[in-house]
């Protein structure tokens, strides 16, 4: 069995998994971390260019449509653009107020902001 995990299915890869697993945290934040993480890096694939919240819109639809024909579900594409896109307003607003570049932000911030909640 292969350590590679389906990029499409979790684009995480296993040492962040490991990461997260291993923080010393109850298991639903640990479950929050994993998808601040998740929502991270998909904003990081879509290239978001600065923390302004209107930036990666355009962007996400695009990605998120593209993941929905997998399913030839245009219902899916609307819940992960809004499901993500909440999600991505709550990182682009914390990362403003540690005065960080969303690009820049790392585990330990998530746990952070993970924590104040």
């Amino acid at each position: 069995m292969s350590n590679n995990l389906d990029f499409l299915s979790n684009p995480l890869n296993i040492e962040t998994i490991r990461e997260i697993d291993n923080l010393d945290l109850p298991i639903m934040q640990k479950h929050h971390v994993r998808i601040l993480a998740h929502c991270l890096h998909i904003l990081k694939i879509i290239n978001i260019d600065d923390n302004s919240q209107s930036s990666y819109k355009n962007s996400l639809r695009e990605w998120c449509d593209n993941q929905s024909r997998q399913f030839d579900d245009k219902k899916f594409s609307e819940l992960l653009y809004t499901q993500i896109d909440s999600t991505a307003k709550r990182l682009i607003t914390f990362s403003q107020r540690i005065n960080k570049n969303i690009k820049d932000l790392k585990i330990d911030d998530l746990v952070f902001l993970v924590e104040q909640s």
